[in-house]
């Protein structure tokens, strides 16, 4: 019976205890006054004090609206704080242009929110049930969900700084529906249910009738497995949070990684680390990541080109570029730049680095971060700027020129750094030093009674 395998969770799961405040979301359903009464039956046991929320999202007129008045009436027999709202939020449609299960359900917990602070509630207390849960497995499975996602419904989880708790998880619509007929209790039918329109409708109609002929006991079964795939997900979620800190170059507003770390990762950890890296980077969850994505990431970085990017949702890209594997939202590159250099001076550059300049001064250091040259070799004035489309430069030591492309390329330069970086010409629009990689031949061999230095620090 429903009461008894409902007890048992709450005994499994120490979904209740003593002395609490529960909110419990009740829409007039077979489902949600069946959870209103069980609940009004522990209220002596446990001390409980309940709050009932119910949101009329106004798809359905006065019908709607009658499901409001039902369920306080309810509420008011059976002496429990009613708390209810009316969202229009067909209006909330039209302007984000969300779909009427996403916007209901946005509308919906915004509002349990509200309430669970109003009267200091910890847990909201929903009604799903086992075919609930068959019904949203076999949804996300089939539009290729991954990781935890194909567990389905979560027993307990945390919601914002609050809990939700599922007690009817292991019952099924027919325990429920018998509960209401034994104890008589009234509930609303919402016709549009009955419609297959709706993804989880055409799922309940079509698919769990089959199921439910298979085996009467199918939501036990899809339960079990829902809670070993969590704990197995936990665990290997735990070795995925030790593995990435190996593989995590930088880790702010965007995410850098070693690739070749990465490679070396077994594939179950590496699908993990990628969720791992979008849990952070993304502020609400993304309906539309699929585990078609994670794979793309995985070939992406697999390939044996040196570069690639993927888009995903909501502006979120994963660019290769040689061995770093870069998760960002930067939209735009790099604004271009083109700056005069003084002697003596500085100029300070996008980057954060500098060009300092000083005129017949030695220094002992030799590296590419440092450009000597006599004046007689070069035309002034110099300038720092970002590169051109068909840059050139005689590289010193080789015959010949080099495309500046083909340096950044050799020096593996990722790709989103290479317009930023920057190049140093003369008045004749001579190239003659890439700061930190590669200088021309026109960089002195032997200083002159006059030469200049250059420091790229």
């Amino acid at each position: 019976m429903l009461e008894e395998r409902a007890r048992q969770a709450i005994n499994k799961y120490g979904l209740i205890q003593q002395d609490e405040r529960l909110l419990i979301g009740v829409s007039g359903g077979a489902d949600s006054m069946a959870l209103l009464h069980f609940l009004c039956s522990l209220r002596k046991e446990y001390n409980l004090q309940l709050v009932v929320a119910h949101v009329d999202h106004m798809f359905r007129g006065q019908q709607s609206y009658e499901d409001y008045l039902f369920v306080e009436k309810y509420c008011a027999e059976w002496g429990v704080v009613f708390a209810g709202t009316r969202i229009d939020v067909p209006a909330y449609i039209s302007k984000t242009g969300k779909s009427s299960q996403v916007a209901s359900r946005e509308a919906r917990y915004k509002f349990y929110e509200e309430v669970m602070r109003k009267y200091r509630i910890h847990k909201l207390v929903l009604a799903h049930h086992g075919d609930d849960q068959i019904e949203t497995i076999l949804m996300r499975l089939t539009r290729g969900a991954s990781g935890e996602a194909r567990a389905g419904i979560q027993m307990k989880r945390t919601f914002q700084e609050h809990e939700i708790i599922r007690p009817f998880l292991f019952a099924d619509k027919d325990d429920i529906e018998d509960y209401c007929q034994r104890y008589g209790i009234a509930y609303r039918l919402d016709e549009s249910n009955l419609k297959p329109v709706y993804a989880r409708n055409r799922y309940r109609l079509q698919v769990l009738p089959f199921l439910k002929k298979e085996n009467t006991q199918v939501h036990e079964h899809f339960q079990r497995f829902s809670e070993e795939l969590l704990e197995d997900e936990a665990f290997l979620n735990s070795l995925a949070n030790e593995r990435l800190e190996a593989l995590v170059l930088k880790k702010d507003n965007e995410v850098k990684i070693s690739i070749r770390a990465f490679l070396q990762t077994p594939k179950p950890l590496q699908r993990r680390c990628i969720h791992l890296i979008l849990n952070y980077l993304y502020f609400e969850r993304q309906e539309d990541l699929s585990a078609t994505h994670i794979e793309s990431m995985i070939t992406l970085f697999q390939s044996s080109h040196p570069s690639g990017e993927i888009h995903l949702p909501a502006g979120l890209k994963v660019i290769k570029s040689y061995d770093e594997g870069i998760f960002t939202f930067r939209q735009k590159d790099s604004e271009p730049y083109s700056y005069t250099i003084h002697i003596p001076g500085e100029v300070v550059l996008p980057n954060g680095r500098k060009i300092t300049t000083s005129a017949n001064q030695s220094v002992e250091e030799k590296s590419n971060n440092i450009f000597i040259a006599n004046l007689e070799d070069i035309h002034l004035p110099l300038t720092v700027r970002t590169r051109n489309n068909g840059d050139r430069m005689k590289v010193k030591g080789l015959n010949g020129s080099r495309k500046v492309k083909d340096i950044f390329i050799d020096k593996k330069i990722p790709v989103t750094e290479r317009a930023s970086w920057p190049i140093v010409e003369d008045a004749g629009g001579e190239v003659i030093w890439i700061p930190g990689l590669s200088k021309s031949d026109k960089e002195a061999v032997k200083e002159s009674k006059s030469f200049i230095t250059l420091k790229y620090v």
